[in-house]
């Protein structure tokens, strides 16, 4: 039974483009961002992942991650995934496999992220 008092409101993604930062709202609150760097034509070096300290735990990373790669897809972007919790959501996972930049895929997974230098692949 649900509380008819209690209404969902959807997550919203918004690109902050000024900071180079995707933001994840819900109710008005950001409770995700990930950074990014925007490279021509339309590559964007996914860089770090941070969910609010209250909301962690609770899979907002991976909505998050969710929502950021299927907008970059509708913009007809790709992505390098430098950020290790992006790059251990990409592994394996061939939902995506059309929006990683095949010349520039960046990280394959969270331990090669976690060991990498942190350079942008150009």
């Amino acid at each position: 039974m649900s509380d008819p008092d209690h209404v969902h409101t959807p997550d919203e993604l918004r690109d902050q483009a000024g900071a180079d930062r995707f933001e994840l709202v819900r109710a008005g609150e950001t409770i995700a961002w990930m950074t990014y760097k925007h490279l021509k034509p339309n590559r964007y070096v996914l860089l770090h992942t941070e969910v609010d300290q209250a909301q962690r735990g609770h899979g907002i990373g991976g909505v998050l991650v969710d929502a950021v790669l299927n907008e970059i897809r509708s913009r007809q972007g790709t992505v390098t995934a430098i950020c290790p919790f992006v790059a251990d959501h990409l592994a394996g996972d061939e939902r995506y496999a059309d929006v990683i930049d095949p010349k520039h895929p960046g990280y394959p997974d969270r331990t090669a992220a976690e060991h990498g230098d942190g350079a942008i692949p150009v």
